[in-house]
């Protein structure tokens, strides 16, 4: 064993144990779409005084906590996102009504005196007022208008309010409130100005308004004299208050007005056994997948595949433990992409041992260690360009993405860079301690790279002529692109209400109900304008256009006179303008993904294989949503995300792909382009179909077992998949094939070689790197 060896092997070991560790003493972070519970997003608006920028936001967010903290909620988590708005998230919250009204009222609390009865409008700043003036004309308990003077007092000059319940005096539920000694000055001043009024005068009342509600406007007592007032610093706000509506009204009061009023632009339910069922089959579909996908490259690559496998399962370890020990809050596409990674993990792998099956086919007479190294080293550009794009989309879903999507990009940037260790430290120390037994070199059947591979000795011998007429692919290519532009057109793109506003809401029944008695016993509810679709094991999806918690309340006492007891599964809130936004970010996050990926691949690329590559992305994202379209599936954020990663998919085998034409083309510059293109295609067919296949495997049993949830997501990987794999070969590479003919650039330079390399160290390639060594 080498100290290299060596050194693998104890990095490996330190960081199993560590990984190890930090599985079993530490549990995951889960978001609300895995644990259940509530999520609030809140925008901060301005007014015609305060502006929402960063500080009013962050004070804003600190007398939210205070209001929610008093809802008893367990383990709130309030967090500011951008410039002016605020993440709540509820664990456990099923029913937001009471949360949602809390947290959305601004509780200006203002004391005014009453200058007499109001006009016939009510609600109006009296018109005959300075239009700078605070003065108010608004109804009171009973609903008669009364004119109200400017604010004498505001909820900051009190100190505490408490709910109680007046049994003596027969009150009912009031709100004792106490103030703090310069507003206890202000108080008796203004009731004291009150008393000098008759008693039964409306200007003997002291109005406490609320959020410019009167909630309460009390005769001052005959025995408080003129000018005297009342000298406490206390006072008590009596009306026909319930339990929940007393204690509502004192936590507001308490907690203090925002600082800005906020909106509601999203609301996001979630209920356990939802998050629960999407925990377990991702977690069925990881264990199969992984278990297709050990065995696929056990059978094709015998032992080194089976040392591979071994690797996957350290990755597995690795990355989980990376996920805990970082605080990653775990959501559902993050989950997806965790798994997903599992498949993907392999790529490095698969390209290495090709690598070495070429150097034992080429040199037979060398080590398989020798071979083994050296399909490390040829490996190493393509594995690194494949991840580095890879990474360049998980960072742009992280970036550009919202709400669960991020956690997708997160575990995806985990995933990556946990499988390069897994391939390039785990398996390269397990397959090099196995090459240096003489029982693994001597008996080639048994390595699994001694000898080339059925699929790659087919395709030698067979020699297709690919690329002779390459426009003819391009032809074909167009074609598909031409039928899923079709589909967009004529059937249209069914966009989720994540990006065009709206609610959605899906329940589920304890009996029976079909969509037509559903869409009938919601439209005689009022609803008429819902969308009713099943979901689901005979759940039940209702979409409608604006619907608050009260109307979503009315809509589910509608489905339950059929239905009988009617559960939220998940509830959906998007305000028009995070719709808006949102659909803009997605398009800005496509035209960046194109951007930047065309960026990274003409730096390190000739600028003709870095188009070709971008205009086979751009077609692999074309047919997706195209199919998309035909299949009628939605496209929301989720798909978003899957989109994404198609794009580093099929940029990741664009890659592999001309790094190896570059690599040949380099060494053989007087070969004519498209037979150079041809052999590099032939020779990295068995690494793209056996990564693929690995991804499948995954795909497969998410689409099978993860029900609605991840199903679309599935389906949009498994369609780019299959897609991107075509365009890789059928695609990018005519079309970088009809750029160069237009091109003026010479070949790259020989592998290895730089501009004043001596001529004299090149007895090396004597023979055509393109002979595989293969003779019949």
């Amino acid at each position: 064993m080498t100290r290299a060896t060596a050194v693998r092997a104890v990095l490996a070991v330190a960081v199993l144990l560590a990984s190890v560790f930090i599985t079993l003493t530490m549990s995951p972070r889960l978001g609300l779409d895995l644990q259940g519970g509530t999520r609030i997003v809140l925008q901060a608006r301005d007014t015609a005084t305060v502006e929402a920028d960063r500080e009013t936001t962050d004070r804003t967010l600190e007398v939210l906590r205070q209001r929610i903290d008093s809802l008893g909620v367990s383990e709130p988590t309030l967090t500011r996102s951008g410039e002016d708005r605020i993440i709540v998230e509820l664990p456990d919250v099923q029913d937001p009504r009471q949360a949602a009204e809390v947290i959305g009222r601004t509780a200006q609390l203002t004391f005014h005196a009453v200058e007499g009865p109001g006009t016939d409008q009510p609600e109006e700043k009296t018109p005959d007022t300075d239009p700078d003036s605070d003065r108010l004309t608004l109804p009171d308990e009973q609903g008669r208008s009364l004119a109200l003077g400017e604010p004498r007092l505001s909820g900051a000059g009190v100190e505490d309010a408490t709910a109680a319940f007046d049994s003596q005096g027969g009150a009912g539920w009031t709100v004792s409130l106490e103030f703090r000694k310069g507003a206890g000055q202000d108080w008796k001043k203004l009731t004291g100005e009150a008393a000098c009024h008759p008693h039964g005068d409306d200007r003997r009342r002291v109005a406490i308004v609320l959020d410019e509600k009167v909630i309460s406007s009390p005769q001052v007592d005959p025995s408080v004299g003129c000018r005297v007032g009342l000298p406490s610093g206390a006072t008590q706000i009596t009306g026909s208050f319930s339990a929940n509506e007393a204690r509502d009204l004192a936590l507001l009061i308490k907690g203090g007005a925002l600082p800005v009023p906020v909106e509601i632009v999203e609301q996001r339910t979630v209920g356990p056994t939802l998050g629960a069922a999407a925990i377990d089959a991702s977690a069925q579909a990881a264990l199969i997948g992984a278990a297709a996908t050990a065995l696929f490259i056990t059978v094709v690559y015998r032992l080194f595949g089976a040392l591979a496998a071994v690797a996957l399962g350290a990755y597995g370890v690795i990355s989980y433990a990376a996920l805990v020990a970082l605080g990653v809050t775990l959501t559902l596409p993050g989950l997806a992409g965790f798994v997903l990674a599992i498949g993907m993990a392999v790529d490095a792998n698969v390209l290495v041992f090709e690598r070495a099956r070429e150097e034992c086919a080429d040199r037979p007479t060398r080590s398989l260690r020798a071979a083994l190294t050296t399909g490390f080293q040829k490996a190493w550009s393509a594995v690194a360009d494949s991840n580095a794009t890879t990474l360049i989309a998980a960072g742009l879903l992280f970036f550009l993405g919202s709400g669960p999507v991020k956690g997708f990009g997160v575990t995806l940037a985990i995933g990556v860079v946990a499988s390069m260790f897994s391939a390039l430290v785990i398996a390269r120390a397990f397959t090099e301690i196995a090459a240096n037994s003489r029982f693994v070199s001597d008996y080639r059947g048994v390595n699994g790279i001694a000898r080339p591979g059925a699929v790659r000795t087919w395709l030698v011998r067979k020699d297709p002529k690919l690329f002779r007429r390459s426009a003819r692919w391009l032809v074909v290519s167009a074609a598909l692109v031409v039928v899923a532009v079709a589909g967009i057109v004529v059937r249209g793109v069914d966009l989720g209400v994540e990006f065009t506003g709206g609610r959605l809401v899906e329940y589920s029944t304890s009996r029976p109900v079909d969509v037509e008695t559903a869409r009938d016993s919601i439209a005689a509810a009022g609803f008429g304008d819902a969308e009713v679709t099943t979901a689901g094991d005979g759940d039940l999806s209702v979409r409608t256009g604006k619907l608050d918690n009260d109307g979503e309340h009315a809509l589910r006492a509608a489905l339950a006179e059929e239905g009988g007891e009617t559960t939220k599964v998940r509830d959906e809130l998007i305000g028009p303008s995070l719709g808006d936004e949102l659909r803009r970010n997605a398009l800005i996050a496509l035209g960046v993904a194109v951007a930047v990926q065309l960026a990274y691949l003409a730096v390190r690329f000739r600028w003709t294989f870095a188009v070709a590559s971008v205009v086979a992305m751009v077609h692999d994202v074309i047919l997706v949503v195209g199919a998309f379209a035909w299949l009628g599936r939605p496209v929301d954020g989720i798909f978003l995300a899957a989109l994404l990663t198609v794009i580093g998919y099929s940029v990741n085998d664009s890659v592999v792909v001309f790094d190896r034409v570059r690599e040949l083309w380099g060494a053989n510059r007087r070969t004519p382009l498209d037979t150079i293109a041809r052999r590099a295609v032939l020779q990295t067919v068995p690494r793209t179909v056996n990564t693929g296949m690995g991804a499948l495997f995954i795909l497969a049993a998410l689409a099978v077992l993860g029900g609605d949830s991840l199903a679309d997501f599935a389906l949009a990987l498994l369609i780019g998949i299959v897609v991107g794999t075509w365009s890789s070969v059928f695609t990018a590479v005519p079309g970088a094939l009809a750029l160069e003919r237009s091109a003026k650039a010479p070949p790259p330079p020989v592998p290895g070689k730089g501009k004043g390399a001596p001529r004299g160290k090149t007895r090396a390639a004597r023979r055509d790197p393109l002979d595989n060594g293969a003779r019949v």
